[in-house]
């Protein structure tokens, strides 16, 4: 009884933290996790997705059908994982670097650069794929990730400092490893990295130049 009891106060405590932990996480980017794990909880009741073609029949990127017309694609396979793995590691990044983010640009801003940033990704990736003539079935959130990334590093550059307490040396070191990785290990699409990248940053220079418009109205 004594051990029982031992363990329900463990998972009231575990439960308490983690409630805790979300008040504190910003609306817009708590949402985008919360929307990729909830896709991904359903495509894993109703599917397998470490499969290619059920990934493919339910939104993941593929140039060739992009071109073809179902451009839809370049915005649902960023909401899609491939294994618990992929997802994990996608959110647990997303979920800090993305609330950093928010708290310095605001929700909408935010959402631009996740977002457009993300299309970005994948419109490159896609490029790429039919110039090369080497197709594979994409998904996943990091190209949007790289665009927060690419956010960050610009605000922590254009202040010459930190930005929320995330270094610039840091940020540009987890970037250029990140962005290495995914040209030397299987199965990660690189350019959709150096896509969302890209456009994080040039993204980030358009929301704080209209934010200073903002500011002087």
């Amino acid at each position: 009884n004594l051990t029982l009891q031992q363990a329900e106060n463990e998972r009231k405590k575990a439960m308490n933290e983690l409630t805790a932990f979300l008040k504190t996480r910003k609306k817009a980017n708590l949402t985008i996790v919360a929307i990729n794990v909830l896709v991904f909880i359903v495509f894993s009741i109703i599917g397998n997705t470490e499969d290619a073609q059920f990934m493919l029949t339910h939104g993941a990127c593929f140039a060739p059908l992009v071109k073809e017309g179902e451009v839809y694609r370049l915005f649902t396979a960023m909401f899609l994982h491939f294994g618990v793995e992929h997802l994990i590691g996608n959110m647990l990044l997303l979920i800090f670097l993305g609330d950093t983010l928010e708290r310095v640009v605001g929700s909408v801003r935010y959402l631009i650069i996740y977002l457009l940033g993300g299309l970005g990704g994948n419109v490159l990736s896609c490029c790429i794929a039919l110039y090369r003539k080497n197709y594979a079935v994409s998904a996943g959130a990091s190209g949007a990730l790289f665009a927060v990334i690419g956010a960050l590093v610009y605000l922590v550059l254009r202040k010459r400092g930190d930005v929320e307490g995330i270094s610039g040396k840091r940020l540009l070191l987890m970037a250029a490893l990140s962005i290495a990785q995914g040209f030397t290990a299987a199965g990660i699409d690189g350019y959709a990295h150096i896509g969302g990248f890209l456009c994080g940053m040039l993204l980030s220079v358009f929301v704080v130049r209209c934010g200073k418009k903002d500011e002087k109205r």
